[in-house]
C-alpha cells in the first residue's frame, strides 16, 4: 500500500512528469496540470549529466532517451580568435556510474514528448491549458481548485511548477528567483562536422561561447553575457545580436552564425539562483524541481535536482503508508543539503567568472560537485 491514492502535481515539466510517471507506475491516480496549451514543440537544447541520465532509466524511459539524444565523454575547451584551437580536452566523472555516458545532449522538446508519452501509457491524466488556483487543506486531503472551479481532492499536491511557481505562493512561501547579473542567449541548429561533445570558449565578448550536439544532426550553442534588458528585441534584431556577439569566435561558430542568419531563433534568458529552506512542504503540498531550488546552469545540474527530487519524494511515497514528519524529514534530510550544494557551486562559478577571478579552482569545486552527484540521492 502506498502514502497516497490520488495526487495533484501543478506542472508538466521534466519533474513533473517524472513524478507522474513513478506515481502511475505504482497505481497511484494522478492529475497533472499545466498553464500551457500544450506541450512546446521548438525550444533549443538541454545538457543531461549521468546522474539525470540514471533516472531516466529508473523511470523506464533510458533506451527513448539514448536513441533521441547525443551521448558523449568530456568537453573541450576552445580558444577565441582565428582557428579557434582547442587548448584542452578534459574528462568528465561517470556521475550516473558505468552503465552511463557521462553526458547527454538532447532537445528539450524531445525530451517533454518522451516524458509525456511514458506518463499516459502509465495511465496518468495531463490537463493542457488549466491552472492550480486555490489550495484548502481538508483533514488528510487538498482540495484543488483550478481555473478558479474545484477540480477535486487529492491526497497530496505537488507543485512542480517551475521558477515563477504559483502553487509556492499559495502555500506561503515568499521566495523568488533573484537574478545573478549574467543574461544567456540560445539557439538550436545543424550540427557541425566533427563536433562530438560540449565545447566552451573563455574570453573575448562574452563570458562563455559554448555548444552541445543534440542528436545524430543537431545541435545548441549559447552565449553568456552581462544581464542586459532584452525584452524589447524582435525576433530579427535578437538573431543580429547573436551573430554580432559571436563573430570573435571561430570553428564550428561560423556553421552557428550561417544558420542563425538562415532564420534559427535566438532566445534570451536572466541566470538566475534561489533556494526554499527546508521544509518543502507545507501540510499535503509539496515544492520541487524549479519551483524548490534555481541555479545558474555552470554545472547543468538544473534538470537532474529536479529529477532527483522527483524520484525521491516519490520513492518515499510508494514505500511508506502514510504521508507524516517521518516521511517529510526523510524526504527534506536526502535533498535540501544536496539542492543547496548544487545551488551554491553553480552559483559560485558565475559570480568568478562575473567578478574576473583568474586563479578560482573552477575544476576542483567542480569535481567535488561530481563526487557529491556520483552518489545516488
Amino acid at each position: 500500500m502506498t502514502a497516497v491514492q490520488k495526487v495533484a502535481i501543478a506542472g508538466a515539466g521534466v519533474a513533473g512528469l517524472a513524478s507522474a510517471i513513478f506515481l502511475a507506475r505504482a497505481g497511484v491516480e494522478v492529475d497533472v496540470f499545466d498553464a500551457q496549451p500544450s506541450l512546446p514543440t521548438r525550444g533549443s537544447g538541454i545538457t543531461l549529466q549521468g546522474n539525470a541520465l540514471r533516472v531516466f532509466d529508473a523511470l523506464g524511459v533510458w533506451d527513448e532517451i539514448a536513441a533521441a539524444g547525443n551521448a558523449f565523454e568530456g568537453l573541450n575547451l576552445r580558444a577565441p580568435g582565428p582557428g579557434a584551437p582547442i587548448v584542452a580536452a578534459l574528462p568528465d566523472l561517470k556521475t550516473g556510474g558505468a552503465d552511463y555516458p557521462s553526458a547527454m545532449g538532447l532537445s528539450r522538446p524531445d525530451l517533454a514528448r518522451i516524458l509525456l508519452a511514458a506518463v499516459e501509457e502509465h495511465g496518468a491524466r495531463v490537463h493542457f491549458g488549466r491552472r492550480v488556483t486555490g489550495l484548502t487543506p481538508s483533514g488528510d486531503a487538498v482540495d484543488v481548485e483550478v481555473d478558479g472551479a474545484p477540480a477535486g481532492s487529492y491526497d497530496l499536491v505537488i507543485g512542480a511548477d517551475g521558477l515563477h511557481s504559483t502553487v509556492r505562493e499559495l502555500v506561503g512561501i515568499h521566495v523568488s528567483p533573484e537574478r545573478n547579473g549574467m543574461g544567456i542567449w540560445r539557439t538550436f541548429v545543424s550540427l557541425p562536422e566533427g563536433v562530438d561533445r560540449t565545447e566552451l570558449y573563455y574570453g573575448g565578448p562574452v563570458y562563455i561561447a559554448g555548444y552541445t550536439p543534440t542528436g545524430a544532426d543537431t545541435m545548441y550553442a549559447f552565449l553568456v553575457e552581462k544581464a542586459e534588458d532584452r525584452s524589447g528585441a524582435s525576433p530579427e534584431e535578437a538573431r543580429r545580436i547573436m551573430v554580432e556577439q559571436s563573430r570573435a569566435y571561430d570553428g564550428p561558430w561560423n556553421s552557428i552564425r550561417a544558420d542563425i542568419e538562415a532564420g534559427a531563433d535566438a532566445n534570451y534568458t536572466w541566470f538566475t539562483r534561489h533556494l526554499v529552506e527546508a521544509p518543502w512542504n507545507r501540510g499535503r503540498v509539496v515544492v520541487i524541481g524549479d519551483a524548490a531550488h534555481s541555479c545558474p546552469p555552470t554545472i547543468a545540474q538544473g534538470a537532474a535536482q529536479g529529477l532527483e527530487d522527483a524520484a525521491v519524494l516519490t520513492e518515499l511515497l510508494i514505500d511508506r503508508v502514510a504521508v507524516d514528519q517521518t516521511l517529510w524529514d526523510a524526504f527534506h534530510e536526502r535533498r535540501v543539503a544536496r539542492a543547496e550544494a548544487i545551488v551554491d557551486a553553480s552559483a559560485q562559478l558565475a559570480q568568478w567568472q562575473l567578478d574576473g577571478v583568474r586563479d578560482a579552482d573552477a575544476s576542483g569545486l567542480m569535481f567535488r560537485v561530481a563526487q557529491i552527484t556520483s552518489v545516488p540521492a
